[in-house]
């Protein structure tokens, strides 16, 4: 799609957000605005947080050093909340990208965002089933937000026309169904994911398999016994379900927290030195195929 303006499926509202023309349906019953506080925390200080991000980082930075940088290269993280990741990443490696961006259903998400992410970076709102690009992006980062998505397939085929030739999609998502529990059901998640379940979805979107991996290995155990505790949450209230996960996702005490991130640190490189077998998390790096080469 050319990015004339009389073709652009955007248009920028007085916050500096850039709004489809087609009104976005943001599901404010699995996505509550109110919880949004919560998550701004999280993404900057919570233990899982960080260790997703440090892990993702490395996997980043070894795909990016094998795609031509003339011009520079622009990359979105979609679903991204309140830019926790894109904050993370501008800190860790402010050089590899020279457009950013950060898109969400939410209206609510992307005007928390904008102090945390600062000016360089572009904030839209979304839907994922009809971004309205094509052939925009370089890089797309899709960090546990499929799970919530019934039509995934939908959804990754989308991204996959957002991306441009050679183009990448990093993906995290909840891992194996052995560790769903309560938490997921809360979470409005539809599913979890092994790393054969995302080699087809990938596939079956056109994408290439550059890499899978667990992740959040060491700290596996410690998740189911916090999951022992049954839940039913068809006989639970909105607000009941709401303060059970205010509780579950409030970032751990300083001390815990920052050992508990110690843990996850460990994870790497020693993830990309020796795959693990399993954990509550799986990383995905797809790639939409380059044009091929005339003869």
């Amino acid at each position: 799609m050319s990015t004339d303006i009389h073709h652009d499926p955007f248009q920028i509202n007085s916050d500096g957000i850039h709004i489809p023309r087609t009104p976005v349906d943001h599901r404010d019953d699995e996505y509550n605005p109110a919880g949004f506080d919560i998550l701004r925390d999280m993404q900057q200080r919570h233990f899982w947080y960080r260790g997703r991000h440090r892990f993702l980082l490395r996997a980043l930075q070894d795909q990016i050093r094998r795609m031509p940088r003339e011009g520079g290269l622009s990359g979105i993280d979609l679903g991204g909340g309140c830019g926790g990741w894109l904050r993370y990443l501008d800190d860790h490696r402010p050089d590899a990208f020279t457009e950013l961006a950060l898109a969400d259903s939410s209206l609510k998400a992307m005007e928390m965002a904008g102090p945390i992410v600062g000016p360089r970076v572009g904030r839209y709102q979304i839907d994922l089933l009809n971004l309205g690009w094509n052939e925009r992006w370089d890089v797309a980062f899709l960090l546990d937000v499929l799970e919530h998505i019934p039509a995934d397939l939908a959804a990754l085929r989308q991204i996959w026309q957002s991306l441009r030739p050679g183009g990448l999609l990093l993906m995290t998502v909840p891992a194996l169904k052995f560790f769903w529990s309560y938490n997921d059901e809360m979470a409005s998640h539809v599913r979890r994911y092994s790393r054969d379940d995302l080699h087809r979805l990938a596939a079956d979107a056109g994408f290439e398999v550059c890499t899978t991996r667990y992740f959040m290995f060491f700290l596996s155990p410690l998740l189911l016994l916090s999951r022992l505790k049954r839940v039913d949450c068809a006989t639970l209230s909105q607000e009941q379900i709401r303060d059970i996960g205010h509780h579950t996702h409030r970032t751990p005490p300083m001390l815990l927290n920052r050992l508990l991130q110690w843990i996850f640190a460990l994870e790497t490189p020693l993830g990309y030195w020796i795959p693990f077998p399993w954990g509550t998390s799986v990383l995905g790096v797809f790639r939409k195929p380059p044009v091929p080469r005339k003869s």
